[in-house]
């Protein structure tokens, strides 16, 4: 944390909602993965819980703050700072109110169109969103979007981030960006539940979902 606050621009901590501690006082807003379709197919740890309101908090930060946009990441992020300086020129240039850019420690998403270039490093709209929450890009009116649409849960923050067709927000992604992930450094994530079922049951099941979000694809 030290030293992402030394490394990034006016950077300030916002401390993490437990979601074991919270899970009781917010089992209202909370459903078995039925809120949207395609239904999801687990229930929410309270990892996920916490994750997803820590989320939420950032984005409602923005709002208060009146910034036009904000960079948003987790303690577990490592920077190559031989690409960010690109990564920053994109986001300067292109980043918006509006904006939702995502920076992805791994490289799987395939562009539907790309939107800009800054050396090595490419703005693009993915044709399908992918997981993870390490660092984003999030614009003032996309976080007001975002937390309207985000009042009730039923699955994790970024699986429900690839539902745009949901929040109507559109996603883009900065690859290759100097993006990494040091969880295992770190002690491993805490947001691991003990699995229940089958590994074979939950791999199935956990296809069927992806492969059912794949057929809704973003498009420019």
């Amino acid at each position: 944390m030290e030293h992402l606050l030394f490394t990034l621009p006016d950077a300030e901590v916002i401390e993490a909602v437990n979601g074991r501690a919270v899970a009781a006082e917010v089992s209202d807003i909370l459903h078995p993965g039925d809120l949207h379709k395609p239904s999801y197919p687990f229930r929410l740890s309270p990892g996920e819980i916490g994750c997803f309101l820590s989320h939420r908090r950032c984005w409602q930060r923005i709002v208060d703050a009146g910034w036009d946009y904000a960079l948003i990441v987790e303690d577990d992020l490592a920077l190559d700072h031989s690409l960010w300086a690109d990564v920053l020129m994109l986001i300067t240039e292109q980043a918006s109110t509006d904006s939702f850019i995502r920076l992805p420690a791994k490289r799987r998403e395939v562009p539907v169109a790309q939107h800009a270039q800054q050396g090595e490093s490419k703005l693009f709209l993915p044709r399908v969103i992918g997981l993870q929450t390490v660092a984003q890009i999030v614009g003032r009116a996309a976080a007001k979007r975002l937390l309207a649409a985000t009042e009730q849960l039923d699955r994790p923050v970024d699986t429900f981030l690839q539902m745009h067709w949901i929040h109507q927000q559109q996603i883009q992604t900065i690859l290759p960006n100097g993006v990494s992930e040091q969880t295992e450094a770190l002690g491993g994530s805490t947001i691991q539940k003990r699995k229940s079922g089958s590994k074979l049951g939950r791999e199935f099941k956990r296809s069927l979902y992806r492969a059912q979000v794949s057929t809704r694809p973003q498009k420019d």
